[in-house]
């Protein structure tokens, strides 16, 4: 069971409300061992979700410590926004970035929850678990997708100083945006980075799930890209949808191409071998030029406040 706040909660996997008795989970989770169990014809996948779901809230002390958020590793933890920066020594210079990765869906995301909760209601922990798990899903998914957005920075900031990356980078459209602008000497990308909460495969040259509920990303993405691209007068390389490693069944999951660009759904872990080595089929960036869409980007990018 995924820590992502887009996650089902272990007593919505049990199929039973957080008041649940202790004896309606005991039947619940036993109802659903037979059910999903391999050898009668179950589910793997849900069989296992189910055994983790009852270890998170299958005693009274585990599930007094999840309700509350401290349970060893408890996702809320992490929820929170990452403390600033400090200067550290480093053998190897960061990436040149740009933007604050996540914040436009943390500041969505505190918005609407208020709203959510009523206004002049105070919200003691905006990312404690139990709320979080209890607000809808579009409001768990702007906290996922913040996340994800920020976990995708920490990675690009390690590839460099040979790379530059801007994030929340708009496209004309106040609701809509590229994660990620990374240029380096592997080429021009965008990123947008992704937490459906739960598995996605491709299907003609689109993502395509039981989670994603109609969403088409790929066509999302090369839509804002083109918009950029043609804003900026540069040629994209890649472009590449990031998601969690467990969201997909291979490292990387190929979507076609689009304006000369390769498209790509990849597990945030392979994320820094593509940057570093390039993606296959995509054109690199060589002598000179590099300098050049640096400086047509930085003239055409417009970061979201």
């Amino acid at each position: 069971m995924s820590d992502s706040p887009i996650s089902a909660s272990p007593y919505e996997v049990l199929g039973v409300s957080r008041t649940a008795s202790a004896d309606e989970l005991r039947r619940a989770y036993r109802r659903l061992l037979r059910e999903t169990h391999p050898d009668t014809g179950g589910d793997a996948t849900r069989f296992v979700a189910v055994q983790l779901a009852w270890e998170r809230v299958g005693s009274p002390e585990a599930r007094a410590a999840f309700d509350r958020g401290s349970a060893p590793n408890a996702p809320h933890a992490a929820w929170a926004p990452p403390p600033p920066r400090r200067p550290t020594q480093q053998s190897r210079p960061s990436a040149r970035t740009y933007g604050h990765p996540g914040g436009w869906r943390r500041e969505r995301y505190l918005r609407l929850m208020q709203e959510w909760v009523g206004r002049g209601v105070e919200i003691d922990d905006p990312y404690a678990a139990e709320l979080v798990h209890g607000a809808p899903r579009e409001l768990r998914r702007l906290l996922a997708d913040a996340l994800a957005e920020e976990a995708t920075a920490r990675t690009l900031s390690a590839l460099g100083i040979g790379y530059t990356v801007w994030h929340d980078v708009a496209t004309g459209d106040p609701d809509e945006k590229i994660d990620h602008v990374v240029l380096g000497p592997t080429g021009l990308f965008a990123l947008l980075s992704e937490d459906y909460g739960g598995p996605v495969r491709a299907r003609r040259d689109e993502l395509i799930g039981e989670v994603l509920d109609g969403e088409r990303p790929r066509a999302e993405l090369v839509r804002r890209t083109k918009r950029l691209a043609r804003r900026a007068r540069v040629k994209f390389s890649g472009m590449l949808i990031t998601v969690p490693d467990d969201a997909l069944a291979q490292p990387i999951v190929e979507l076609g191409s689009a304006a000369g660009a390769q498209v790509a759904a990849v597990r945030r872990s392979v994320l820094p071998s593509l940057m570093r080595e390039g993606f296959p089929g995509a054109r690199p960036v060589g002598g000179t030029e590099i300098f050049d869409l640096r400086s047509r980007l930085q003239g055409a990018i417009s970061l979201i406040e």
